[in-house]
């Protein structure tokens, strides 16, 4: 393992981790939690009604996220280096930075989200990618 740490890599394993917590918040603490993180009233509803849905799709968001954090961590050299880490964190950050300034045509994909829900979303997942960005051009070489 690589003595020198990428601080941007750290803190973007900080956040996706940050936001899986904020996922299992909204299994945990239900419909309140959903209404309040934007995830749409249906998606309240949902949880308010007991379906199964809702906390499966949580749970495959939650885990993502844990496992977009654990390749940060090997990419910034805390962790040992996990298979295809080069390919994962550029994915990773593609899909940050992606859903951070192209989120106009996921809106009709999703109309139980408001459009606070879409601007601050977004406005998340686009630093989410510009930190793994800068991360990853800073240890491009070494993976």
């Amino acid at each position: 393992m690589d003595r020198t740490r990428n601080k941007f890599l750290i803190a973007g394993a900080a956040l996706s981790a940050l936001a899986a917590v904020l996922h299992l918040g909204c299994i945990v603490f239900g419909a309140p939690w959903y209404r309040f993180l934007g995830a749409g009233e249906q998606m309240a509803q949902m949880d308010l009604a007991g379906h199964w849905y809702r906390t499966v799709a949580t749970l495959v968001i939650t885990v993502m996220l844990l496992v977009w954090s654990l390749y940060a961590l090997s990419g910034a050299g805390v962790i040992r280096k996990l298979p295809l880490t080069r390919l994962a964190l550029c994915a990773i950050t593609g899909v940050y930075l992606l859903r951070g300034v192209a989120f106009t045509p996921l809106m009709a994909y999703f109309p139980g989200n408001s459009t606070t829900f879409w601007f601050w979303s977004s406005a998340i997942c686009l630093s989410f990618g510009v930190v793994h960005l800068v991360g990853l051009r800073q240890v491009w070489a070494r993976l």
